[in-house]
Parts: structure tokens; sequence; C-alpha cells
């Protein structure tokens, strides 16, 4: 699974099973262009079907991670319809991202900006460089991010979340790994290294357990406590079924490692 130096997303994939997608318009400062959305969301579906995917990350060519939706490209055309298409278009891919079985990684080199910093906060885990920021600043041009508040007030205290949205200041690496919006900041020549160590901790899980929790997460976060504890434990249940707890609960008990297929 490749694509061309030249396409919008630069889509690969390794013999491990680790897919990388990289937005690849750093002149536009990768901007969630239509072009962008519509390439985004055709890989996303190859991801989901391909059952030897192990994780994705989620990457960007040049100075900025992803500027938000193409302000240039929304202005040209002022009709509702369009503009409700276009956000149910960035809608489905942010869903399509938490409805991976795949741990998703952002690998954010850049600014974080609008749309670009609500793709960060729907990714399940997120690196980040030192030099990297973070804002939601529609307000700046007088448009409140509704929908990249979603997965944002879902990541980080509420009022620090609101703060963003309402001043469209921006937060620092260290301040977005404080307030929750990322796991882990490095030095920009550590970053690679960074990512790689994560996904080499998520290639050693099997796979069909991170699918089964990763699912039952976002469920259960959406309902109310009783709800979740009966979701939680249909999930476990489940999961000690599987042949992968089996034979982790059987090594642990030998006091041995446990012999998982790829």
């Amino acid at each position: 699974m490749t694509t061309t130096t030249d396409a919008p997303l630069r889509v690969e994939q390794d013999t491990r099973g680790v897919v990388t997608l990289t937005l690849n318009r750093p002149r536009s400062f990768n901007a969630l262009s239509e072009e962008m959305l519509s390439a985004l969301q055709a890989a996303l579906d190859e991801v989901a079907r391909d059952e030897s995917s192990r994780v994705l990350v989620l990457a960007a060519a040049g100075k900025a991670f992803c500027a938000g939706h193409n302000l240039k490209e929304m202005r040209a055309q002022p009709e509702l319809a369009y503009y409700q298409r276009l956000f149910a278009q960035c809608t489905r891919v942010m869903l399509s991202l938490q409805n991976l079985p795949v741990p998703v990684i952002a690998r954010v080199q850049g600014i974080a900006t609008a749309a670009g910093c609500q793709l960060v906060a729907q990714c399940d885990l997120a690196v980040a460089s030192s030099d990297a920021s973070f804002g939601v600043n529609g307000i700046d041009v007088g448009l409140f991010c509704a929908t990249p508040s979603v997965p944002l007030v879902r990541q980080m205290p509420a009022k620090q979340a609101m703060e963003m949205l309402l001043t469209g200041e921006f937060l620092t690496a260290e301040q977005a790994r404080a307030g929750g919006l990322v796991n882990r900041v490095v030095a920009p020549g550590q970053l690679d290294a960074e990512v790689e160590q994560l996904v080499a901790s998520l290639l050693q899980k099997p796979r069909v357990a991170l699918a089964m929790g990763k699912a039952l997460f976002y469920r259960q976060r959406e309902v109310g406590i009783e709800a979740a504890y009966q979701l939680a434990g249909q999930t476990m249940a489940c999961n000690m079924m599987d042949p992968v707890a089996q034979e982790g609960v059987q090594a642990f008990i030998d006091k041995r490692k446990p012999q998982w297929q790829p």
C-alpha cells in the first residue's frame, strides 16, 4: 500500500503492518481541503479492511502539521449546503480514526490549528516535537471551532479547552502535554525515535486485544457508569475467551513469555 510522492497524502506500510499516512501539501500547510479529506478517507477505509495492519501513524510534511480547513476553498462557495457537506465529510474522517481497529498515533512536528488540532485530538495517542504548537483559533476570523471542540473537550479539562476555543490562543507542546492533548514531547531530532518506541511497544501486544480495548474505551466514555461497566464486563469476558488471552494468562501462570501469533 503505497502512493506517489506528489499525492496529497503519502501512504506507506512496512513489513510489520505499521501504516504511515503523511499529509503532503506543505505549501498550503497541509490544510484539510476536499482533496485531502477524500484522500484521508480512502486511506483509512483501506486500513480498516486490511487485517495485516497493526498501527497507524499520522504524520505531515513540511513545517506545519495541519492548518485546519482550507479557508480559500470555503470562502469560494458561500452556500449552506456546501458547508454542511464539507463538515460532514470531515466528521466521517474523524470518526473513521476513532473506529479503526488499530491504535492511531499523531506525529506532530509543527503547528496544528483548528481542524488540524482536531485531528491530533481525535488520534488515540500523540507525540509532539517541542517546536509544535496547538490552537483552535477559528474565533480569530469569526468562526467558533465547533467541530474541533468535540474531541478537544473529551481530551482536555473543560475550562482549558473553552479558553482555547474562546480566545484562539495557542498552547506550546509542553502545555498541550500537561493538558492531556498529547502524550509525549521530545526535541525535534528525537521525534521519529520516540514515535518508533511507542509503535514497538504496541506491536508487542496482540492486535485483537487492542482492537477490543480501543472500541470499548470510546463506547464506555459516552454512557453512564452502570452501562459503562456492563460494556466493559462484556468486553473482558469476550476478550478472555479469545486465544490470545488464554495463552497470555497461561504464560503468566507458567512464568514464561506468551507465544502469540503475529
